[in-house]
């Protein structure tokens, strides 16, 4: 039992349908005057059921800080939303909680929580996958089973005007707007959809998707009296308003839009290119195999742009996703349309600063567009520091005062660190935008910086087209080949350069930097020539290279940007798993910051 408080009596478990546990008067009395708020997990959940008796419901969209009890309470391997559903589910202020078995880990987080005895209430229903006749007879059922226990449980009455009151009209948008989709929407997802897009976000995840129909008129007429007998007075009561209501309603559950655990998904299909929608974010959850595989097969053929981001359950990620959902926000609308600013009076400079994990670079280009002086700068251990630095040296290079600067756009992981800057624009946009000017031919960017890998696919004026993005680890990146110089205890120049000494194939099997690491280790051991280690390390960036280009549909010619485009021996080995040549050029290390400072002059009037 949790330490945190005793446990009231709860509904006896799904195994025994129909039972229901009377709890004493002062239990439920108790209970009661408390008016515990339902949480559920599922837009299969029965809220306007709960609703008929006075219960406030609300979905559960947390992300846990740590899973170090729900790893202790379950398995290691549990999905990231089973994890913080758990978690969410251990804190003091959650006394009630109603689940449907969607799916396994559903029926797995029912027994965690049944055994550690840490909510007042706690129910599973069992949700049929199929919508026929016996399905829909036997969620009646359920729906009664759970009626059962939430009266014992509080000792409230069903009230069938309150029921019918909760209902929100299911009416299709047609308004611009930007849809998610998918699994199941986190807080983290729904903070930074809010905050970079310019028009409203439409939730229909499988937890925020609930659009059940409205119910008929006949739910809330009063049941007429009717005599027993021609020959008495007496009067038969109507029919009972919770049968009524319960026997429409577990069909109008069922009739939704259906999530990826029902067996017919056909109907999924009426949610993608709707009147108004702008584009679609399409959210996975790491180890759910379900909703990603829906993304492969309706990205191909969507007739609106498409954005796939995944989420662990935590918000370690929030930094990156908010910066993808806004490059996808500048995709969809075009940033010199978004921003305009004043040239005013006299010469044009306008500065770009590109706040990286690894450099901080800096560009200045006059009214033309001509670069009249450029930096490049670790960043070290504070990125702020580092880009007035940069800002600094750019200055003088070129010959002017900061008053001199026209306009100065920040970009980078960093960019909203960076001071005195008077705008911002992801580095996914300006990449492409540099790019373009770097190389107007080019039709896919490769980019990998400190921290991330992107590809980028480009249309034939720079514009952005897709874009997707490496950033749950260290593989394939500029840190990844730094720590695996530092274990050969190389300095990064000499490694690059013995990377293309190689004479014989090593293969790498693991992309995890840890588990590449001590591959590398053995194959010292094994004494293995350097340069053939240094290789099999390039070929395993450009594996992965390869996989997020599929992702795309990258197609040449390709232009390679970032730090690692100075390493010939991964340029060389992404040109072969691309099958296409991917050239650099002399700036390619500069290619966010140029881009920064040309779409800012794009946008003086």
């Amino acid at each position: 039992m949790s330490p945190r408080r005793a446990a009231v009596p709860r509904p006896t478990p799904v195994d025994t349908p129909g039972a229901r546990d009377e709890a004493p008067e002062s239990v439920r009395t108790r209970a009661l005057d408390r008016a515990p708020v339902v949480h559920y997990a599922c837009k299969y959940a029965p809220v306007e059921l709960l609703a008929g008796y006075g219960a406030a419901c609300e979905p559960v969209t947390y992300e846990a800080d740590s899973f170090e009890e729900a790893d202790r309470l379950a398995h290691p391997n549990l999905c990231g939303f089973g994890k913080s559903l758990i978690s969410y589910a251990l804190r003091d202020d959650v006394r009630a909680l109603v689940l449907t078995s969607c799916c396994d880990v559903m029926r797995r987080i029912y027994d965690v929580l049944e055994a550690e005895q840490c909510l007042d209430f706690l129910f599973l229903v069992d949700l049929p996958h199929l919508t026929g006749p016996a399905e829909r007879h036997r969620l009646e059922a359920e729906l009664r089973r759970l009626a059962s226990a939430w009266e014992g449980f509080t000792g409230a009455s069903f009230d069938v005007g309150r029921a019918l009151a909760s209902f929100e009209p299911p009416v299709a948008r047609q308004d611009a707007r930007v849809t998610l989709l998918g699994a199941h929407g986190p807080d983290s997802l729904l903070e930074a959809a809010a905050e970079a897009f310019d028009v409203p976000v439409e939730n229909l995840t499988c937890t925020g998707g609930r659009r059940v129909a409205s119910p008929p008129a006949r739910l809330g007429r009063v049941p007429q009296q009717r005599p027993c007998h021609e020959a008495c007075d007496a009067q038969a009561p109507g029919p009972d308003p919770m049968d009524s209501f319960v026997q429409w309603y577990a069909g109008a559950l069922l009739d939704q839009v259906p999530c990826l655990r029902m067996a017919d998904v056909e109907r999924r299909s009426e949610q993608i290119g709707t009147a108004g929608q702008r584009g679609i974010v399409y959210h996975t959850m790491k180890f759910c195999d379900y909703y990603g595989f829906e993304y492969l097969s309706v990205s191909a053929d969507s007739p609106v742009p498409m954005l796939k981001v995944e989420t662990d359950g935590t918000r370690q990620s929030a930094g990156q996703l908010s910066t993808r959902l806004k490059a996808f926000d500048e995709t969809l609308v075009g940033m010199t349309d978004q921003m305009r600013f004043s040239a005013g009076n006299g010469p044009v400079y306008v500065m770009g600063v590109d706040s990286g994990s690894t450099s901080t670079d800096a560009v200045v280009v006059d009214g033309e567009g001509t670069v009249v002086a450029s930096v490049i700068l670790p960043t070290g251990s504070k990125a702020t520091e580092s880009a007035r630095k940069a800002i600094d040296q750019v200055l003088e290079k070129a010959g002017i005062s900061r008053d001199q600067v026209t306009l100065a756009v920040a970009t980078g992981y960093g960019r909203d660190s960076i001071p005195d800057m008077d705008t911002s624009i992801t580095e996914i946009t300006c990449h492409a935008r540099g790019a373009h000017a770097l190389a107007p031919e080019a039709m896919t960017i490769v980019d990998i910086g400190g921290q991330d890998s992107k590809v980028i696919k480009l249309d034939r004026d720079g514009g952005v087209v897709n874009f997707v993005m490496n950033d749950k680890c260290a593989a394939g990146t500029g840190r990844f080949l730094e720590m695996m110089a530092r274990t050969m205890e190389l300095p990064l120049d000499e490694f690059c350069r013995q990377g293309l000494e190689w004479k014989k194939d090593v293969k790498i099997s693991s992309m995890c930097t840890v588990f590449a690491e001590s591959e590398v280790v053995s194959l010292v051991a094994d004494d293995t020539p350097v340069p053939d280690i240094i290789h099999g390390l390039d070929q395993s960036v450009a594996s992965k290279i390869r996989s997020l280009a599929k992702r795309v549909k990258a197609e040449p010619p390709y232009l390679m940007t970032g730090g690692v485009a100075n390493n010939e021996g991964v340029v060389a080995a992404i040109g072969e798993a691309l099958g296409a040549p991917v050239t650099t050029s002399e700036d390619s290390q500069l290619c966010g910051a140029l881009g920064a400072a040309l779409l800012g002059l794009e946008a003086l009037d």
